[in-house]
């Protein structure tokens, strides 16, 4: 009976879990794919079990190059909040050496995360606009003759202002690992007459991997369901799946708008699959 009980007892304790991520999480991505094979029209949805949905996304030229836009911000985006997260991550975990000031740095980088990202994303406006702190700032310099057009409503302004909202994102987890990166390698390394550079690329790099792949799935998945950003940021000029949806959502075509949902999370998944075969973050769940 007692061997029983214990062979139970992780079984017990999962369930709670199990109960919420099958209620919050399981069911409503089933509801999801059985609606996109509904039929719909101007008045509402009906049950079927059609492949319309699916071959109208997977049809469309124009659908291909929303998702091909999509990927473009979400590559884009990644490669520079990697860059910048791998840089303050080194710098906070290696080169302030008090620990104190080491969570007060972090902390203010944290500091703009108290307020909502629509407040953080549109406070690019006044500075992008045509008129905006840049332009004037420009102009009175005399660098330039007449206002840059393309700072304010373009791609440009997008993937600033999603760098803007992501990059704590990928600096939490990299500065995560590099703290438990033991200093005695590095001064092993530097005893060795490695230079600065060598001891980044072969020592503090590779073991900062699995935290670079977590904010790898963080940033990418955020980029790529974030619709508010392209919609506000490109004044309409540009197109992402998550903006798509939330359109077609808009026209009352849910059915479809599930369709395009399910291929985006299949292609999440895709790429979350991607990065766990090349770097193996369980350390560090």
């Amino acid at each position: 009976m007692n061997s029983l009980i214990g062979r139970m007892t992780p079984y017990i304790q999962a369930t709670p879990l199990l109960l919420i991520l099958g209620f919050f999480l399981a069911i409503p991505i089933l509801f999801l794919v059985v609606i996109s094979f509904w039929d719909y029209d101007f008045a509402g949805m009906y049950p079927s079990f059609l492949l319309t949905n699916y071959t109208d996304v997977l049809g469309s030229w124009v659908t291909w190059k929303t998702y091909l836009n999509t990927l473009k911000f979400a590559a884009i985006v990644w490669a520079i909040t990697t860059l910048l997260g791998f840089w303050l991550a080194y710098f906070l975990a290696f080169h302030v050496r008090s620990a104190v000031m080491q969570m007060v740095l972090f902390l203010i980088c944290t500091v703009p995360f108290f307020t909502s990202n629509i407040i953080r994303m549109i406070s690019w406006i006044p500075v992008l606009g045509r008129n905006g702190l840049v332009n004037t700032g420009l102009i009175s310099a005399g660098v330039i003759p007449q206002p840059l057009e393309w700072l304010l409503y373009s791609d440009f302004a997008v993937i600033l202002a999603m760098v803007h909202l992501y990059t704590l994102f990928m600096v939490t987890p990299i500065f995560n690992t590099m703290m438990r990166i033991d200093k005695s390698l590095v001064e092993a390394a530097r005893d060795g007459g490695a230079t600065a550079w060598q001891i980044i690329w072969n020592v503090i790099l590779p073991l900062a991997k699995p935290g670079i792949a977590i904010g790898t799935i963080f940033v990418v998945t955020l980029v790529m369901a974030d619709f508010s950003t392209v919609q506000v940021m490109s004044g309409g000029q540009s197109a992402s799946v998550a903006l798509m949806m939330k359109n077609q959502m808009s026209l009352l075509q849910y059915p479809a708008a599930a369709a395009n949902a399910v291929v985006l999370l299949v292609l999440v998944l895709m790429l979350v699959a991607g990065i766990l075969r090349i770097v193996d973050i369980r350390k560090e769940l």
